[in-house]
Protein backbone atom coordinates (compact mmCIF):
# COMPACT_ATOMS: atom_id res chain seq x y z
CA UNK A 1 0.00 0.00 0.00
CA UNK A 2 1.40 3.39 -1.04
CA UNK A 3 0.53 7.02 -0.40
CA UNK A 4 -0.46 9.15 -3.40
CA UNK A 5 -1.30 12.83 -3.80
CA UNK A 6 -2.90 13.80 -7.08
CA UNK A 7 -4.87 16.75 -8.39
CA UNK A 8 -4.67 20.14 -10.07
CA UNK A 9 -3.84 23.58 -8.74
CA UNK A 10 -3.22 27.17 -9.81
CA UNK A 11 0.28 26.21 -11.03
CA UNK A 12 -0.99 23.56 -13.44
CA UNK A 13 -4.51 24.57 -14.50
CA UNK A 14 -6.37 27.77 -15.41
CA UNK A 15 -9.41 28.83 -13.45
CA UNK A 16 -11.94 27.47 -15.96
CA UNK A 17 -10.46 23.97 -15.52
CA UNK A 18 -10.10 24.23 -11.74
CA UNK A 19 -13.74 25.16 -11.27
CA UNK A 20 -14.86 22.09 -13.22
CA UNK A 21 -13.22 19.72 -10.70
CA UNK A 22 -14.08 21.64 -7.54
CA UNK A 23 -16.15 19.75 -4.94
CA UNK A 24 -19.30 20.95 -3.22
CA UNK A 25 -18.22 21.06 0.47
CA UNK A 26 -21.62 19.73 1.57
CA UNK A 27 -21.14 16.58 -0.53
CA UNK A 28 -17.53 15.73 0.31
CA UNK A 29 -18.38 12.83 2.63
CA UNK A 30 -20.61 11.29 -0.02
CA UNK A 31 -17.86 11.75 -2.63
CA UNK A 32 -15.34 9.99 -0.39
CA UNK A 33 -17.66 7.01 0.08
CA UNK A 34 -18.15 6.88 -3.68
CA UNK A 35 -14.39 6.91 -4.28
CA UNK A 36 -13.74 3.94 -1.99
CA UNK A 37 -16.73 1.91 -3.16
CA UNK A 38 -15.53 -0.97 -5.34
CA UNK A 39 -12.14 0.58 -6.10
CA UNK A 40 -8.62 -0.42 -5.01
CA UNK A 41 -8.38 2.62 -2.72
CA UNK A 42 -8.12 1.86 1.01
CA UNK A 43 -8.04 5.38 2.47
CA UNK A 44 -8.81 8.82 1.04
CA UNK A 45 -9.24 12.52 1.81
CA UNK A 46 -10.20 15.39 -0.51
CA UNK A 47 -8.89 18.95 -0.33
CA UNK A 48 -10.93 21.35 -2.48
CA UNK A 49 -10.16 25.08 -2.27
CA UNK A 50 -10.20 28.10 -4.56
CA UNK A 51 -6.78 27.21 -5.92
CA UNK A 52 -6.59 23.43 -5.82
CA UNK A 53 -8.44 20.15 -5.83
CA UNK A 54 -6.34 17.27 -4.46
CA UNK A 55 -6.96 13.66 -3.52
CA UNK A 56 -4.80 12.01 -0.87
CA UNK A 57 -5.03 8.23 -1.10
CA UNK A 58 -3.62 5.04 0.33
CA UNK A 59 -3.75 2.68 -2.64
CA UNK A 60 -1.69 0.30 -4.77
CA UNK A 61 -1.72 2.72 -7.74
CA UNK A 62 -3.49 6.03 -8.51
CA UNK A 63 -5.19 5.20 -11.84
CA UNK A 64 -8.53 4.29 -10.23
CA UNK A 65 -8.65 7.59 -8.31
CA UNK A 66 -7.84 9.60 -11.45
CA UNK A 67 -10.59 7.88 -13.43
CA UNK A 68 -13.01 8.46 -10.56
CA UNK A 69 -12.15 12.19 -10.36
CA UNK A 70 -13.01 12.66 -14.04
CA UNK A 71 -16.10 10.46 -13.86
CA UNK A 72 -17.44 12.19 -10.73
CA UNK A 73 -17.35 15.57 -12.47
CA UNK A 74 -18.74 14.20 -15.78
CA UNK A 75 -15.44 14.84 -17.54
CA UNK A 76 -13.21 12.64 -19.66
CA UNK A 77 -9.87 11.69 -18.17
CA UNK A 78 -8.28 13.12 -21.32
CA UNK A 79 -9.64 16.58 -20.52
CA UNK A 80 -7.96 16.87 -17.11
CA UNK A 81 -4.90 14.73 -17.85
CA UNK A 82 -2.73 17.63 -19.14
CA UNK A 83 -3.28 19.55 -15.90
CA UNK A 84 -3.00 16.66 -13.45
CA UNK A 85 -0.04 15.86 -11.21
CA UNK A 86 0.60 12.58 -9.39
CA UNK A 87 2.98 12.32 -6.44
CA UNK A 88 3.81 8.83 -5.11
CA UNK A 89 5.22 8.00 -1.69
CA UNK A 90 7.97 10.46 -0.65
CA UNK A 91 6.88 13.01 -3.24
CA UNK A 92 3.32 12.81 -1.93
CA UNK A 93 4.41 13.36 1.68
CA UNK A 94 6.70 16.23 0.68
CA UNK A 95 3.85 17.78 -1.34
CA UNK A 96 1.44 17.65 1.60
CA UNK A 97 4.03 19.14 3.95
CA UNK A 98 4.70 21.97 1.46
CA UNK A 99 1.02 22.67 0.88
CA UNK A 100 0.23 22.87 4.61
CA UNK A 101 3.24 25.13 5.20
CA UNK A 102 2.07 27.58 2.53
CA UNK A 103 5.00 26.89 0.18
CA UNK A 104 2.75 25.80 -2.67
CA UNK A 105 0.18 28.58 -2.33
CA UNK A 106 -0.49 31.45 -4.70
CA UNK A 107 0.28 33.68 -1.72
CA UNK A 108 3.49 32.31 -0.25
CA UNK A 109 3.08 31.40 3.40
CA UNK A 110 -0.66 32.12 3.58
CA UNK A 111 -2.14 30.51 6.69
CA UNK A 112 -5.65 29.66 5.46
CA UNK A 113 -4.54 26.50 3.67
CA UNK A 114 -3.58 24.81 6.96
CA UNK A 115 -7.12 25.23 8.29
CA UNK A 116 -8.50 23.93 4.99
CA UNK A 117 -6.31 20.81 5.24
CA UNK A 118 -7.44 20.24 8.81
CA UNK A 119 -11.05 20.48 7.65
CA UNK A 120 -10.32 17.96 4.86
CA UNK A 121 -8.93 15.55 7.47
CA UNK A 122 -11.95 16.04 9.74
CA UNK A 123 -14.39 15.35 6.92
CA UNK A 124 -12.51 12.18 5.92
CA UNK A 125 -12.33 11.00 9.54
CA UNK A 126 -16.07 11.56 10.04
CA UNK A 127 -16.76 9.77 6.74
CA UNK A 128 -14.69 6.79 7.90
CA UNK A 129 -12.20 7.01 5.01
CA UNK A 130 -9.21 8.10 7.09
CA UNK A 131 -7.26 5.02 8.20
CA UNK A 132 -4.09 4.62 10.24
CA UNK A 133 -1.74 5.64 7.42
CA UNK A 134 -3.43 8.86 6.28
CA UNK A 135 -4.36 9.82 9.82
CA UNK A 136 -0.71 9.63 10.86
CA UNK A 137 0.33 11.51 7.71
CA UNK A 138 -2.11 14.35 8.38
CA UNK A 139 -0.97 14.66 11.99
CA UNK A 140 2.67 14.84 10.85
CA UNK A 141 1.64 17.36 8.17
CA UNK A 142 0.09 19.68 10.74
CA UNK A 143 3.13 19.37 13.02
CA UNK A 144 5.50 20.21 10.16
CA UNK A 145 3.42 23.25 9.17
CA UNK A 146 3.51 24.49 12.76
CA UNK A 147 7.29 24.02 12.92
CA UNK A 148 7.84 25.85 9.63
CA UNK A 149 5.66 28.77 10.65
CA UNK A 150 7.15 29.09 14.13
CA UNK A 151 10.84 28.73 13.21
CA UNK A 152 11.06 30.55 9.85
CA UNK A 153 9.88 33.90 8.49
CA UNK A 154 7.74 32.25 5.84
CA UNK A 155 4.64 34.04 7.09
CA UNK A 156 6.25 37.41 7.75
CA UNK A 157 4.74 40.42 5.95
CA UNK A 158 2.40 38.08 4.15
CA UNK A 159 0.48 39.37 1.15
CA UNK A 160 -2.81 37.57 1.60
CA UNK A 161 -5.64 37.14 -0.85
CA UNK A 162 -7.59 39.69 1.17
CA UNK A 163 -4.75 42.23 1.12
CA UNK A 164 -4.36 41.71 -2.61
CA UNK A 165 -8.06 42.45 -3.11
CA UNK A 166 -7.66 45.73 -1.22
CA UNK A 167 -4.61 46.60 -3.29
CA UNK A 168 -6.49 46.00 -6.53
CA UNK A 169 -9.35 48.19 -5.35
CA UNK A 170 -6.96 50.99 -4.42
CA UNK A 171 -5.65 50.98 -7.97
CA UNK A 172 -9.06 52.29 -9.10
CA UNK A 173 -10.22 54.24 -6.04
CA UNK A 174 -7.65 56.31 -4.19
CA UNK A 175 -9.55 56.33 -0.90
CA UNK A 176 -11.53 53.37 0.42
CA UNK A 177 -13.10 55.79 2.88
CA UNK A 178 -15.21 57.22 0.03
CA UNK A 179 -16.47 53.85 -1.24
CA UNK A 180 -19.31 51.46 -0.46
CA UNK A 181 -18.18 47.83 -0.27
CA UNK A 182 -20.38 44.76 -0.68
CA UNK A 183 -19.25 41.27 0.33
CA UNK A 184 -21.20 38.28 -0.96
CA UNK A 185 -20.83 35.17 1.19
CA UNK A 186 -20.10 34.61 4.87
CA UNK A 187 -17.16 32.20 4.88
CA UNK A 188 -13.61 32.54 6.16
CA UNK A 189 -12.31 34.30 3.05
CA UNK A 190 -15.08 36.92 3.17
CA UNK A 191 -14.38 37.50 6.86
CA UNK A 192 -10.66 38.01 6.10
CA UNK A 193 -11.47 40.39 3.23
CA UNK A 194 -13.90 42.32 5.39
CA UNK A 195 -11.19 42.74 8.03
CA UNK A 196 -8.74 44.15 5.47
CA UNK A 197 -11.26 46.48 3.84
CA UNK A 198 -12.53 47.63 7.24
CA UNK A 199 -9.03 48.91 7.93
CA UNK A 200 -9.59 51.48 5.16
CA UNK A 201 -12.80 52.65 6.90
CA UNK A 202 -15.11 52.47 3.85
CA UNK A 203 -18.20 54.68 3.82
CA UNK A 204 -20.41 51.59 3.94
CA UNK A 205 -19.74 47.89 4.41
CA UNK A 206 -22.43 45.29 3.71
CA UNK A 207 -22.54 41.49 3.84
CA UNK A 208 -24.99 39.63 1.59
CA UNK A 209 -25.69 35.96 2.19
CA UNK A 210 -28.35 33.39 1.44
CA UNK A 211 -28.69 32.94 5.21
CA UNK A 212 -28.58 36.44 6.77
CA UNK A 213 -28.07 34.98 10.26
CA UNK A 214 -24.64 33.70 9.22
CA UNK A 215 -23.63 37.11 7.91
CA UNK A 216 -24.79 39.03 10.99
CA UNK A 217 -21.74 38.33 13.24
CA UNK A 218 -19.33 39.47 10.51
CA UNK A 219 -21.35 42.62 9.85
CA UNK A 220 -21.50 43.45 13.56
CA UNK A 221 -17.78 42.91 13.96
CA UNK A 222 -16.93 45.46 11.27
CA UNK A 223 -19.80 47.89 11.74
CA UNK A 224 -21.65 46.81 8.60
CA UNK A 225 -25.16 45.80 7.64
CA UNK A 226 -26.67 42.62 6.19
CA UNK A 227 -28.51 41.97 2.92
CA UNK A 228 -30.39 38.91 1.78
CA UNK A 229 -28.88 37.39 -1.32
CA UNK A 230 -32.04 38.05 -3.32
CA UNK A 231 -31.65 41.80 -2.58
CA UNK A 232 -28.31 42.06 -4.36
CA UNK A 233 -29.82 42.58 -7.81
CA UNK A 234 -31.80 45.70 -6.84
CA UNK A 235 -29.10 47.09 -4.52
CA UNK A 236 -25.98 46.41 -6.59
CA UNK A 237 -25.86 49.96 -8.00
CA UNK A 238 -25.24 51.30 -4.48
CA UNK A 239 -21.82 49.67 -4.23
CA UNK A 240 -18.46 50.69 -5.70
CA UNK A 241 -16.57 47.50 -4.73
CA UNK A 242 -18.00 43.97 -4.75
CA UNK A 243 -16.10 41.00 -3.35
CA UNK A 244 -17.72 37.57 -3.76
CA UNK A 245 -16.75 34.16 -2.44
CA UNK A 246 -19.51 31.57 -2.06
CA UNK A 247 -19.87 27.84 -2.66
CA UNK A 248 -22.57 28.35 -5.29
CA UNK A 249 -22.40 26.00 -8.27
CA UNK A 250 -23.73 28.74 -10.58
CA UNK A 251 -22.83 32.44 -10.98
CA UNK A 252 -24.59 34.76 -8.55
CA UNK A 253 -23.95 37.99 -10.48
CA UNK A 254 -24.90 37.94 -14.15
CA UNK A 255 -24.16 40.26 -17.04
CA UNK A 256 -27.66 41.76 -17.20
CA UNK A 257 -27.64 42.52 -13.47
CA UNK A 258 -24.39 44.47 -13.74
CA UNK A 259 -25.46 46.31 -16.91
CA UNK A 260 -28.57 47.58 -15.08
CA UNK A 261 -26.46 48.62 -12.07
CA UNK A 262 -24.01 50.56 -14.26
CA UNK A 263 -26.87 52.40 -15.94
CA UNK A 264 -28.25 53.38 -12.53
CA UNK A 265 -24.76 54.51 -11.46
CA UNK A 266 -24.43 56.60 -14.63
CA UNK A 267 -21.43 54.46 -15.50
CA UNK A 268 -19.34 55.30 -12.46
CA UNK A 269 -16.70 52.53 -12.27
CA UNK A 270 -17.07 49.36 -10.19
CA UNK A 271 -14.41 47.01 -8.90
CA UNK A 272 -15.48 43.38 -8.70
CA UNK A 273 -13.31 40.68 -7.12
CA UNK A 274 -14.37 37.06 -7.64
CA UNK A 275 -12.64 34.73 -5.18
CA UNK A 276 -14.95 31.77 -5.75
CA UNK A 277 -14.42 28.45 -7.53
CA UNK A 278 -16.66 27.90 -9.47
CA UNK A 279 -16.89 31.61 -10.25
CA UNK A 280 -19.62 33.75 -8.70
CA UNK A 281 -19.39 36.50 -11.33
CA UNK A 282 -19.94 35.80 -15.03
CA UNK A 283 -16.70 36.21 -16.96
CA UNK A 284 -18.38 38.37 -19.66
CA UNK A 285 -18.80 41.13 -17.07
CA UNK A 286 -15.07 41.80 -17.31
CA UNK A 287 -15.59 43.07 -20.85
CA UNK A 288 -17.79 45.98 -19.72
CA UNK A 289 -16.01 49.34 -19.97
CA UNK A 290 -16.84 50.53 -16.46
CA UNK A 291 -16.14 47.28 -14.58
CA UNK A 292 -12.74 46.16 -13.31
CA UNK A 293 -13.19 42.43 -12.72
CA UNK A 294 -10.45 40.44 -11.02
CA UNK A 295 -10.33 36.68 -10.44
CA UNK A 296 -8.07 34.47 -8.36
CA UNK A 297 -5.58 34.14 -11.19
CA UNK A 298 -5.28 37.93 -11.43
CA UNK A 299 -4.04 38.03 -7.83
CA UNK A 300 -0.87 36.16 -8.78
CA UNK A 301 0.68 39.32 -10.24
CA UNK A 302 0.11 41.17 -6.97
CA UNK A 303 1.56 38.54 -4.67
CA UNK A 304 4.66 37.69 -6.69
CA UNK A 305 6.29 41.00 -5.78
CA UNK A 306 6.50 40.02 -2.13
CA UNK A 307 8.14 36.66 -2.69
CA UNK A 308 11.78 37.67 -3.14
CA UNK A 309 12.05 38.90 0.45
CA UNK A 310 11.07 35.46 1.67
CA UNK A 311 13.52 33.38 -0.34
CA UNK A 312 15.76 32.73 2.69
CA UNK A 313 12.74 31.53 4.66
CA UNK A 314 11.83 29.19 1.80
CA UNK A 315 15.26 27.56 1.95
CA UNK A 316 14.93 27.04 5.71
CA UNK A 317 11.41 25.66 5.33
CA UNK A 318 12.45 23.23 2.59
CA UNK A 319 15.26 21.89 4.81
CA UNK A 320 12.82 21.28 7.65
CA UNK A 321 10.44 19.51 5.30
CA UNK A 322 13.21 17.28 3.88
CA UNK A 323 14.14 16.09 7.38
CA UNK A 324 10.53 15.53 8.39
CA UNK A 325 9.80 13.52 5.23
CA UNK A 326 12.68 11.20 6.18
CA UNK A 327 11.31 10.95 9.73
CA UNK A 328 7.87 9.97 8.43
CA UNK A 329 9.26 7.22 6.21
CA UNK A 330 11.38 5.93 9.06
CA UNK A 331 8.10 5.52 10.99
CA UNK A 332 6.44 3.98 7.94
CA UNK A 333 9.23 1.45 7.45
CA UNK A 334 9.19 0.57 11.15
CA UNK A 335 5.52 -0.42 10.78
CA UNK A 336 6.58 -3.26 8.47
CA UNK A 337 8.39 -4.96 11.39
CA UNK A 338 5.41 -4.71 13.75
CA UNK A 339 3.93 -8.14 12.82
CA UNK A 340 7.34 -9.79 13.39
CA UNK A 341 7.80 -8.05 16.74
CA UNK A 342 4.31 -9.06 17.80
CA UNK A 343 4.89 -12.69 16.77
CA UNK A 344 8.24 -12.75 18.62
CA UNK A 345 6.68 -11.43 21.81
CA UNK A 346 3.76 -13.87 21.53
CA UNK A 347 6.20 -16.78 21.18
CA UNK A 348 8.15 -15.58 24.23
CA UNK A 349 4.95 -15.19 26.24
CA UNK A 350 3.80 -18.73 25.38
CA UNK A 351 7.16 -20.11 26.50
CA UNK A 352 7.02 -18.13 29.75
CA UNK A 353 3.49 -19.31 30.58
CA UNK A 354 4.38 -22.95 29.84
CA UNK A 355 7.43 -22.93 32.13
CA UNK A 356 5.54 -21.06 34.87
CA UNK A 357 2.66 -23.56 34.83
CA UNK A 358 5.15 -26.42 35.10
CA UNK A 359 6.91 -24.72 38.03
CA UNK A 360 3.62 -24.11 39.87
CA UNK A 361 2.70 -27.79 39.57
CA UNK A 362 6.03 -28.76 41.13
CA UNK A 363 5.49 -26.30 44.01
CA UNK A 364 1.99 -27.63 44.66
CA UNK A 365 3.49 -31.13 44.75
CA UNK A 366 5.80 -29.98 47.53
CA UNK A 367 9.13 -29.87 45.67
CA UNK A 368 11.93 -27.72 47.07
CA UNK A 369 11.29 -24.10 45.85
CA UNK A 370 15.03 -23.57 45.22
CA UNK A 371 15.13 -26.56 42.87
CA UNK A 372 11.90 -25.45 41.18
CA UNK A 373 13.27 -21.94 40.52
CA UNK A 374 16.51 -23.39 39.23
CA UNK A 375 14.59 -25.68 36.84
CA UNK A 376 12.34 -22.77 35.78
CA UNK A 377 15.29 -20.52 34.90
CA UNK A 378 17.11 -23.30 33.01
CA UNK A 379 14.01 -24.38 31.11
CA UNK A 380 13.14 -20.81 30.12
CA UNK A 381 16.71 -20.05 29.04
CA UNK A 382 17.04 -23.24 26.98
CA UNK A 383 13.76 -22.72 25.16
CA UNK A 384 14.44 -19.07 24.36
CA UNK A 385 17.95 -19.83 23.09
CA UNK A 386 17.00 -22.94 21.15
CA UNK A 387 15.73 -21.20 17.94
CA UNK A 388 18.87 -19.05 17.35
CA UNK A 389 21.16 -21.94 18.33
CA UNK A 390 19.36 -24.29 15.93
CA UNK A 391 19.51 -21.67 13.13
CA UNK A 392 23.27 -21.33 13.63
CA UNK A 393 23.86 -25.11 13.66
CA UNK A 394 21.76 -25.66 10.52
CA UNK A 395 23.37 -22.86 8.52
CA UNK A 396 25.93 -23.86 5.88
CA UNK A 397 28.72 -22.12 4.01
CA UNK A 398 28.69 -18.32 3.96
CA UNK A 399 25.22 -18.32 5.52
CA UNK A 400 26.70 -19.61 8.81
CA UNK A 401 28.90 -16.51 9.13
CA UNK A 402 25.97 -14.20 8.36
CA UNK A 403 23.76 -15.89 10.96
CA UNK A 404 26.58 -15.73 13.51
CA UNK A 405 27.03 -11.99 12.89
CA UNK A 406 23.29 -11.40 13.17
CA UNK A 407 23.05 -13.31 16.47
CA UNK A 408 26.06 -11.44 17.83
CA UNK A 409 24.45 -8.14 16.87
CA UNK A 410 21.06 -9.01 18.40
CA UNK A 411 22.50 -10.24 21.71
CA UNK A 412 25.42 -7.80 21.64
CA UNK A 413 27.96 -10.57 21.84
CA UNK A 414 31.70 -10.21 21.40
CA UNK A 415 32.98 -13.72 20.54
CA UNK A 416 36.49 -12.45 19.84
CA UNK A 417 36.86 -11.47 23.49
Amino acid sequence: MQVFALGINHHTAPLDIREQVAFDPTRLAQALHDLLRGRPVREAAILSTCNRTELYCAAEEPAAAIDWLAEYHDLTARKIEPYLYRHPQKDAVRHMFRVASGLDSMVLGEPQILGQMKQAARVAEEAGTLGTLLNKLFQRTFAVAKEVRSTTAIGANIVSMAAAAVHLSERIFERLADQNVLFIGAGEMIELCAAHFAGGQPKRLSIANRTPERAQPIAERFGGDVLRLDEVSERLADYDIVVSCTASALPIIGLGMVERALKARRHRPMVMVDLAVPRDIEAEIGQLDDVFLYTLDDLAEIVESGQESRQAAIVEAEEIITHRVDDFFHWLESRETVPTIRALRDAGERTRRHELEHALKLLHRGDDPVHVLEALSKGLTNKLLHPPTQALNQAEGSERGEVAQLISRIWRLHPEQ
